[in-house]
């Protein structure tokens, strides 16, 4: 067994002997450990993440949309541990009826834009995010472009663009 696959099964053990019940799934995903979290546990298992298991860099947060019926959207954060040298993968899932998922921006500072990025293209709200606004569409836009219902086109009309290419002189 090479050192990177003792390290993924060292996490995964301590994190079924302290979060067991928590744990949806648990497994590995091209050699890195992947553990899908109930959503209302998100925010207190990245604390330990944090502060007990050493994963003190979150390299990303990021969103899909699964267009299921259930749990039509994830969460996922590409957590790093520079201690270990080991990467974890931790996602949760939320409904379109409900799509919302506890802010971690008070545990790692770094979530801040990349939770208002998800917002912005997916409408996935996190609760107790100390600014979460859009990003990079306009406040009174309505729509969510990331999701597979919008347009490829976009929404004609939806935004106000320049009616002629300028000229270049």
């Amino acid at each position: 067994m090479s050192n990177s696959a003792e390290k993924s099964q060292t996490i995964i053990a301590e994190i079924k002997k302290a979060h067991g019940d928590t744990i949806s799934d648990i497994g590995e995903n091209y050699g890195y450990p992947m553990v899908t979290i109930k959503k209302e546990y998100i925010h207190s298992f990245c604390s330990w993440l944090k502060n007990e298991a050493h994963f003190s860099f979150l390299v990303d947060v990021f969103g899909t949309d699964r267009f299921t019926s259930e749990d039509r959207f994830e969460v996922i954060y590409n957590i790093f541990s520079l201690r270990t040298q080991t990467r974890i993968f931790v996602k949760t899932f939320c409904s379109e009826e409900d799509p919302t998922v506890d802010s971690v921006s008070d545990i790692w500072t770094s979530a801040n834009w990349n939770e208002r990025e998800v917002f912005d293209m997916y409408g996935i709200r996190f609760n107790n995010h100390p600014d979460l606004r859009r990003i990079y569409m306009p406040e009174d836009f309505e729509y969510y472009p990331l999701r597979k219902e919008f347009p490829l086109i976009g929404i004609p009309g939806s935004i106000d663009l320049p009616n002629t290419t300028p000229d270049i002189d």
